[in-house]
């Protein structure tokens, strides 16, 4: 269900304030941002560019604003994820990436994007986001949001660790392998995928766990319902450091005997979604399915 904010962001075509993060690192991003920028202050409408070239810096977010637009890849918009997962801000997320599984907006759509936004003629995909804690002791010692995945991996090269699995309070087993993965939707298409797990569809309600390279090959990729809790333990004896990475950009030395409780976040990734193409085309032409649509 929408939030009130969620509710009086549809409902009203007034937007009053605009933050543009730009990936500096792409000089395309340089001139865009200033495009869209003076683009959106001609219609009256407060706007500043927040430009970052390292993941871990934290973006300056007005309490009053609207929109942010993420120009850059699929890992710029993982960034804003975790930064606004508490704001209920949308995302309207512009692909200057190589792939772009969450960046569905191209370039050449940006202005007719902004304009539907503007206008309030919009579709949000609300995606469900994971929520990681890591208990030492019984103290929590660290914790992080995601939009795609948490992994749990040696740190060392070609190195297997040992780790318990509990879903819920049931004991779902023991595992050896180069790492685990627990994915939300959004993430089943990207390190999951790689890992041999499946393709979900990025607004279902669900959880999904792939291990990375399991020494037994009888463990399988699980998909759980979204509310089940998730219980990872470190085994002792580990012939390498472990760590854990969140999206990619949060990293974090895990120890023998941590605890992980994983879950689903409170709140949600709101993105803008594109009026040009809908998830299974854009599954269709980044995985080339059939040589394209003109197959079709």
């Amino acid at each position: 269900m929408p939030t009130c904010r969620e509710e009086a962001l549809m409902n009203s075509k007034q937007v009053h304030r605009v933050l543009i993060v730009a990936n500096w690192g792409k000089e395309e991003a340089h001139s865009l941002s200033a495009t869209i920028c003076s683009y959106i202050e001609e219609k009256g409408i407060k706007c500043a560019v927040w430009r970052t070239t390292v993941e871990q810096d934290k973006p300056i977010i007005a309490a009053d604003t609207d929109l942010v637009i993420c120009l850059g890849g699929d890992g710029t918009v993982l960034y804003c994820a975790r930064y606004l997962q508490p704001l209920g801000v949308p995302i309207l997320a512009i692909n200057l990436g190589t792939f772009g599984y969450i960046t569905e907006i191209s370039v050449d759509e940006w202005q007719e994007a902004v304009d539907r936004f503007l206008e309030g003629s919009y579709t949000l995909s609300r995606r469900l986001m994971i929520r990681v804690g890591v208990y030492r002791k019984g103290e929590r010692v660290f914790t992080a949001h995601g939009l795609n995945e948490i992994v749990v991996s040696s740190s060392g090269i070609s190195k297997v660790i040992g780790m318990s699995l509990k879903v819920g309070e049931t004991h779902a087993g023991y595992f050896r392998a180069d790492g685990m993965i627990i994915a939300t939707p959004t993430g089943s298409t990207a390190y999951s995928l790689a890992a041999g797990g499946p393709i979900l569809d990025a607004e279902l309600s669900t959880l999904l766990i792939t291990p990375i390279c399991p020494f037994t090959l009888s463990n399988r990729p699980l998909v759980l319902n979204a509310d089940s809790l998730i219980t990872l333990t470190i085994a002792p004896n580990q012939r390498t450091g472990v760590v854990l990475s969140v999206d990619g950009q949060q990293n974090f030395a895990l120890q023998e005997g941590d605890e992980l409780i994983v879950e689903k976040s409170r709140s949600k990734t709101l993105l803008v979604t594109s009026e040009q193409r809908n998830y299974i085309e854009v599954l269709r032409e980044k995985l080339n399915w059939a040589g394209g649509a003109e197959h079709a």
